[in-house]
């Protein structure tokens, strides 16, 4: 039997909660996560079933004094994983939280805060893509139908990234 199992998983950038629960459903069933390596490839390693929360947080500037960041997680009771593309890894045994569950972030002004840095790092970078590459190539691509089509396509993952980003900004709003 394998002691070993990579999965391939997408989540966007604003899908960080079904990436817990994913995580933990894993854990529950007998795969503890080690690390994640682009583009959405999980690795796991066996281990004995447990109930274990995992939390990510979106904090590229708490890394500028990484060693403060990661000690406020630890006193916390959080043990650091890694570090991908702007997100840190966190997991927790759920035994150790006692009757009410932990979140890393405690309220919905510290979500939304999450959520604002998320959307100052990633959503410029995408907007520039449509606007400057996508939209202008889409419409000139002429004749060609393989690159309308490519263009197209770049396009539409553009903006489903983006309405999901809003969708969950709505939904931490409350709307």
């Amino acid at each position: 039997m394998k002691n070993t199992k990579t999965e391939f998983r997408y989540f966007s950038i604003a899908d960080w909660k079904e990436e817990e629960d994913y995580l933990r459903r894993r854990h529950q069933q007998g795969w503890k996560f080690v690390r994640v390596t682009f583009p959405g490839i999980y690795h796991f390693t066996r281990c004995t079933p447990e109930d274990v929360v995992y939390q990510l947080d979106y904090n590229p500037e708490g890394l500028a004094d990484r060693e403060r960041y990661l000690q406020l997680f630890s006193d916390c009771g959080w043990e650091h994983l890694q570090d991908f593309v702007g997100y840190s890894y966190f997991r927790k045994p759920a035994a150790e939280m006692g009757e009410n569950p932990e979140e890393i972030f405690c309220d919905d002004a510290s979500r939304r805060a999450m959520l604002l840095r998320v959307l100052r790092h990633r959503l410029p970078p995408l907007v520039l893509l449509f606007f400057v590459v996508v939209l202008p190539n889409f419409f000139f691509a002429g004749r060609e139908p393989v690159l309308r089509l490519l263009f197209g396509l770049l396009g539409v993952i553009c903006l489903v990234l983006f309405g999901r980003f809003l969708l969950c900004w709505r939904r931490l709003r409350g709307d």
